[in-house]
């Protein structure tokens, strides 16, 4: 039997904006742009150490959201 790595707790909370909530937004790896809805930050329970960042983003005209690491967001070009 393998011994598995074990995760240590963390915490979940909302994070601060790289841009303005709205601001259109590019996943630099997949290409496609939406606006900047909020970051959600994941941070180690007890020391606060951040863990990861995730921005997520919603098509601009509606549609379903989704998420990208926060390191591969950037302003879209304007006229994306």
């Amino acid at each position: 039997m393998t011994q598995t790595e074990q995760k240590l707790p963390t915490v979940l909370s909302h994070g601060d904006l790289p841009y303005p909530k709205g601001t259109l937004v590019e996943d630099a790896e997949t290409g496609q742009t939406g606006e900047l809805q909020g970051v959600i930050e994941e941070r180690v329970k007890g020391t606060g150490k951040l863990f990861s960042q995730t921005a997520f983003m919603r098509p601009r005209g509606g549609g379903l959201e989704w998420e990208a690491p926060l390191d591969r967001i950037r302003p879209a070009d304007k006229n994306g």
